[in-house]
C-alpha cells in the first residue's frame, strides 16, 4: 500500500503543481528549431515538366505567446528566413527563394492552471512574404528569368504541447499546417508566364521556453 501511495503521489507530482502552470496574464517565449516541409505543387508550364518540387529547410523558430486567461493564448510565430530549392522532374533545381511566414494564432490549452503538461490546439491566419527569388545557372539555361513570386495571405491550424520543466523554463512540441498559395511570375524565352504556385507546408517545432 504504501508503494502505491508513493507512486500515486509521483504521478501526481509529474502532471499538476500550481506553481509552475500556464496562468492568465503570462507572457513566454520559445526558441528552437523549426522545419517548413511543403506539400507543393504547380499549374501551367512549371507544373507540366514531370513533377514540381519544393526542398524542405530547417531554421530557427520563435514563438511569443500571451496568456488572455489560463486556458486562452494568444501566439506569434517568427523565424529567420527559409531557404528553399526549386525544381522539376525534367529540369532538375531551376531556381532558389527566401521566405517568411509570420503567424498569428488563437490558442486553447487543456487542463488548468494547476496542470504542469499543456497540450493545445489553435487555428488563425498566415502572412508569407517571399524574397531573394532567383533562377540558378540551371535555370538560365532553359530560357528562364525574372522569376517573382506573390506574398500570400492564408488559414493556419496547430497542434503542440508545452512540459514545464521548473517556474520559468518549459519545452515544447508544435506542429503548424499554413494554407501558402501563390502565384509565380517569370519570363520563358522572353514570355511573360504565370504559374499557380501552392506550398502548404507542414511545419514542426521542437523548442525550450522561458516564461515571464
Amino acid at each position: 500500500m504504501k508503494k502505491l501511495t508513493v507512486a500515486a503521489l509521483a504521478v501526481s507530482t509529474l502532471l499538476s503543481g500550481s506553481a509552475l502552470a500556464h496562468e492568465s496574464g503570462e507572457f513566454f517565449i520559445r526558441a528552437g528549431s523549426a522545419t517548413v516541409r511543403p506539400t507543393e505543387g504547380a499549374g501551367g508550364t512549371l507544373g507540366s515538366l514531370n513533377g514540381f518540387d519544393v526542398s524542405n529547410n530547417t531554421q530557427l523558430g520563435l514563438t511569443f505567446t500571451y496568456m488572455a486567461t489560463d486556458n486562452i493564448g494568444i501566439e506569434l510565430l517568427a523565424a529567420t528566413p527559409f531557404r528553399h530549392k526549386i525544381g522539376t522532374g525534367d529540369t532538375g533545381d531551376i531556381a532558389t527563394v527566401r521566405h517568411l511566414p509570420p503567424t498569428l494564432m488563437a490558442q486553447w490549452y487543456f487542463g488548468d492552471a494547476s496542470s504542469k503538461l499543456r497540450p493545445y490546439i489553435g487555428a488563425g491566419v498566415n502572412y508569407t512574404t517571399f524574397f531573394d527569388e532567383g533562377f540558378n545557372n540551371n535555370g538560365k539555361e532553359t530560357g528562364l528569368s525574372d522569376l517573382s513570386l506573390k506574398d500570400s495571405w492564408g488559414m493556419a491550424g496547430q497542434v503542440g504541447m508545452d512540459y514545464l520543466i521548473n517556474r520559468d523554463w518549459l519545452i515544447n512540441m508544435s506542429v503548424w499546417y499554413m494554407d501558402i498559395d501563390t502565384t509565380a511570375s517569370y519570363k520563358l524565352g522572353g514570355a511573360q508566364q504565370h504559374d499557380s504556385v501552392r506550398l502548404d507546408p507542414w511545419v514542426f517545432m521542437f523548442s525550450a521556453g522561458y516564461r515571464f
